[in-house]
C-alpha cells in the first residue's frame, strides 16, 4: 500500500489526519513543526509524539520529501536543480545568488498548457500539476536552503493554473506553523488569468508579477494565446481596481524581441495603458529557444527602452541574464531529460 505524503499538508489538513487516527488535535502542530521547522525525513524522528502515535502515523503516512536528481552550475554561480515528480516526470528549480539576496525560482506544473510561443516549457505541453509538497520540496531539498532570501514562482508552469496547490504552498511558507517567511519575500508570476488572479490577490499578501510582453492585443495574442480568453485590458482593469497598499508590489515582465515589441510605439502604449497603476517593469533579454525564430533585442535598444520608460515615470529595470551556459531558458533542462527517459 502506498503511503500518503505528509509534506505539503496545511495545519488544518494535519488536524484531519490526527482526527482520523485518533491522535490529540495538538499533535497537528507537533507534526507541522517536525515537517517545516526541523526538516525530518521520517515519522519515527518525530520524538515528541508517543510511540503509539508514531506507529499509527507511520502505518499510513510518510514525510515524502525527495532529493534532486541532477544539478548544473553556471560560471556566474546560478544553479539549476532537476527534480523527479510523483508522475515520473521532471521539473526544475533555479538558484540565483546575488550580493544582497539569494533567490530560488520555483516550478508549479509539469509542462504548461498556456503555449506561449517563446517558452520551452510550453513546448512540453501540460503533463500535470505539482502538489504543494512538490512545490515546497524544491526549496527544502537544496543545499542552499538556509541561504534563500527570496522565492519567485516563475519556473515551469503557470502558477495560477494550479491555484489550489499554489495557495496551499504559500500558506505553509508564510504561516507561523510553517516556514514563517514574509510574503514580501515571495513573488508569484502569472500571464493573466483574471478570476484566479483576483482570488490570489484577495487571499495572499505576496507580490504579483504579470507577464505582459506586448501592449497591443494582436501581438500579445500571437505571443501568448491566453490573450484570447483573458485580454490584457481586463487584466489591467482588474489590477487598477485592487488596493495594493504601500508595501505590496505589482510588476510587469516584458521580454524584448528584436523588431517586434521594442519600438517607441510600444513604449508609448505601455505608458498609456499603465497610467494610474503604481507598478514597475522588468525588461528581460530573450534566451534563445530551439525552434523559435525570435531574437533578443540589442543592448542599446533595451537601454533606450528602459531610459524612456523611466523618463515617463514608470520605474523600469533590466533583469540581468543568468545561467546562459546551463540550459538557462525555463524548461530546457527538464525537456532534455524528459526526452532521454524511456
Amino acid at each position: 500500500m502506498n503511503k500518503v505524503i505528509l509534506f505539503g499538508k496545511t495545519h488544518d489538513e494535519l488536524k484531519t489526519v490526527c482526527l482520523d487516527l485518533g491522535l490529540p488535535s495538538y499533535s497537528a502542530l507537533q507534526i507541522a513543526d517536525w515537517l517545516y521547522k526541523k526538516h525530518v525525513s521520517s515519522v519515527q524522528e518525530m520524538t515528541n509524539l508517543s510511540k503509539k502515535s508514531r506507529k499509527l502515523l507511520d502505518e499510513k503516512y510518510e514525510v515524502g520529501t525527495t532529493s534532486f536528481s541532477k544539478v548544473m552550475e553556471s560560471a556566474d554561480g546560478t544553479k539549476k536543480y532537476l527534480f523527479p515528480t510523483l508522475q515520473n516526470k521532471f521539473i526544475e528549480a533555479a538558484y540565483i545568488p546575488e550580493t544582497k539576496r539569494k533567490t530560488l525560482c520555483l516550478s508549479t506544473q509539469i509542462g504548461c498548457r498556456m503555449a506561449c510561443i517563446f517558452c520551452m516549457t510550453g513546448k512540453q505541453g501540460f503533463q500535470g500539476n505539482l502538489t504543494a509538497g512538490e512545490i515546497i520540496n524544491q526549496f527544502v531539498s537544496i543545499p542552499e536552503r538556509d541561504q534563500i532570501t527570496n522565492l519567485v514562482y516563475m519556473g515551469m508552469g503557470e502558477p495560477l493554473d494550479n491555484l489550489k496547490e499554489v495557495m496551499k504552498s504559500l500558506e505553509i511558507l508564510t504561516s507561523g506553523y510553517g516556514f514563517g517567511m514574509s510574503p514580501r519575500r515571495i513573488t508569484v508570476s502569472t500571464i493573466g488569468i483574471v478570476p484566479a488572479m483576483r482570488e490570489f490577490l484577495n487571499r495572499s499578501n505576496c507580490h504579483l508579477a504579470v507577464s505582459l510582453h506586448s501592449p497591443f492585443e494582436h501581438e500579445r495574442k500571437h505571443l501568448m494565446p491566453v490573450e484570447k480568453a483573458n485580454p490584457l485590458v481586463k487584466v489591467i482593469d482588474e489590477l487598477k481596481s485592487f488596493n495594493f497598499g504601500k508595501q505590496r508590489r505589482i510588476s510587469f515582465e516584458y521580454i524584448l524581441f528584436k523588431g517586434m515589441n521594442d519600438t517607441p510605439r510600444h513604449m508609448q502604449e505601455l505608458v498609456r495603458i499603465l497610467d494610474g497603476l503604481h507598478c514597475r517593469i522588468n525588461l528581460i533579454r530573450f534566451h534563445a529557444v530551439p525552434g523559435v525564430e525570435l531574437e533578443s533585442s540589442e543592448n542599446i535598444t533595451i537601454e533606450r527602452f528602459k531610459a524612456e520608460l523611466n523618463k515617463k515615470g514608470i520605474f523600469t529595470s533590466v533583469r540581468q541574464s543568468r545561467g546562459e551556459d546551463i540550459y538557462a531558458a525555463c524548461g530546457m533542462l527538464s525537456t532534455r531529460n524528459l526526452v532521454r527517459t524511456p
